[in-house]
């Protein structure tokens, strides 16, 4: 059989590469803190004072924040990393639920972001999949996640896999208060 060439060449849409994803560990801090302070500051810098910024950033993405969080064992911290490079992270907890979920055993998705040079690629939707995986190590039956009010792209994903809105929350921002919307969705049942 001859191969095809010339302008009747078939092509195939390039398919996503599927990142190896890891549980974090304490090794792993200050690769995470300095990516999660880059992701946040890229995402949200825009839209928040440069001192509400930095202390946010400051509180939330250090070093020794870092540390305790992947050494807390109520948190599950993944990992998602092509040819070596992190590309995107998420950070799971066992915490109490805000008022408006009522689900039955609740984990929250605290932390989801991807590398805008990875948005589109397939990342997003892989690290999710290891995100229900990792839930179901928590005994969770549901995620909810806050979100952004002003996070239209985010929002938008996260309906795509299945979440629903379940109400509102405040986050601060430095001392900028602001509202995240509360989503939730039933963990996913592995054998589907």
């Amino acid at each position: 059989m001859a191969a095809m060439s010339g302008p009747e060449q078939a092509v195939s849409p390039p398919i996503p590469a599927v990142p190896l994803i890891r549980i974090g560990g304490e090794a792993d801090a200050a690769e995470l803190a300095a990516f999660a302070a880059r992701s946040f500051a890229e995402a949200f810098g825009p839209d928040n004072r440069p001192e509400d910024l930095s202390a946010h950033l400051a509180k939330t993405f250090g070093l020794a924040q870092q540390s305790a969080e992947l050494r807390d064992p109520n948190t599950i911290t993944l990992l998602a990393y092509e040819k070596g490079t992190l590309l995107a992270f998420a950070q799971l907890r066992r915490k109490p639920a805000p008022a408006c979920i009522t689900l039955e055993r609740p984990i929250e998705l605290h932390r989801f972001y991807v590398d805008r040079p990875a948005h589109g690629t397939g990342a997003a939707q892989s690290l999710m999949r290891a995100v229900h995986d990792a839930a179901r190590q928590f005994d969770g039956r549901h995620l909810w996640l806050g979100v952004w009010e002003h996070n239209a792209r985010a929002i938008a994903f996260y309906r795509k896999v299945g979440f629903r809105d379940f109400g509102s929350h405040d986050f601060f921002v430095g001392a900028d208060r602001q509202t995240d919307r509360v989503l939730a969705m039933p963990i996913a049942d592995p054998r589907a």
